[in-house]
């Protein structure tokens, strides 16, 4: 498998760190049951993707999957640490558009404490 998953909890929200890539197969499937376990336990996650050298269709899909049953179990996901490559998939797909993208770690997780995406990257 090339995904590595790491976790850790910062001001009450579990922040997920994935190292490698994200692709169809083993990854997502890792991925997805990781945030299904953390969010029967804490509806407030920030997934870091800085670690994330590629991502395809799968693994995208994936994400749009978690992101959508999180939301409507009253749970929240925000994305940050997106490189270049990634920010354009997620801009070419409209995904830009879904999730809530920050800069940093620390700006993601200040975001739940004002309770919105006041410092939410542009889209």
């Amino acid at each position: 498998m090339n995904l590595k998953i790491e976790t850790h909890v910062a001001d009450g929200v579990t922040v997920i760190s994935c190292h490698g890539r994200i692709m169809f197969g083993e990854e997502a499937t890792s991925l997805r049951d990781t945030l299904k376990k953390v969010l029967s336990s804490n509806r407030l996650i920030v997934l870091n993707l800085s670690g994330v050298t590629y991502i395809d269709s799968g693994g995208l899909g994936t994400l749009v999957g978690v992101y959508s049953s999180a939301r409507s179990g009253g749970a929240d996901i925000k994305l940050t640490g997106l490189g270049q490559r990634l920010r354009d998939v997620l801009q070419i797909t409209k995904l830009a558009t879904v999730f809530e993208l920050y800069d940093s770690e620390e700006q993601a997780i200040a975001a739940f404490r004002r309770g919105g995406p006041a410092d939410a990257v542009p889209k």
